[in-house]
């Protein structure tokens, strides 16, 4: 059940990020091709919410270790480009997403962050 949420408030900080960033679109996705838009960018935006889940527990680990000399280096400034190569990477593979450059792949995952992390405080807030 925690993992469905964590889906959902996933889902809705890709569309709300989506929403402020001009170089990122969603939506005209093969799996949905209803004539409600809303629908058809809600479907793409928890494809891309799977696939970034998927990502960031199989291909951001390895890509972490392989890249730590560099990581270590800059002082962890690396993991934003390790970041934005994996919402790049999601880009290729989600039908109906699209970033436009690697710059707008960075801006994508800090927005990403800052939105996860405040829907994760307010859900966690109505728990108590």
């Amino acid at each position: 059940m925690n993992f469905i949420v964590k889906l959902l408030i996933s889902t809705l900080a890709v569309l709300v990020t989506a929403y402020f960033l001009d170089g990122v679109s969603i939506g005209n996705n093969q799996f949905y091709n209803g004539s409600y838009h809303i629908l058809n960018k809600l479907s793409t935006a928890f494809f891309v919410a799977i696939v970034l889940a998927f990502l960031n527990t199989i291909v951001k680990p390895i890509l972490t270790i392989l890249s730590l000399p560099i990581t270590f280096i800059t002082l962890g400034l690396f993991l934003l480009v390790i970041n934005a190569i994996i919402i790049l990477f999601a880009g290729l593979l989600v039908d109906g997403f699209k970033v436009e450059g690697f710059l707008t792949a960075i801006y994508f995952s800090l927005i990403l962050s800052l939105t996860t992390g405040i829907l994760e405080l307010i859900n966690g807030k109505e728990k108590e």
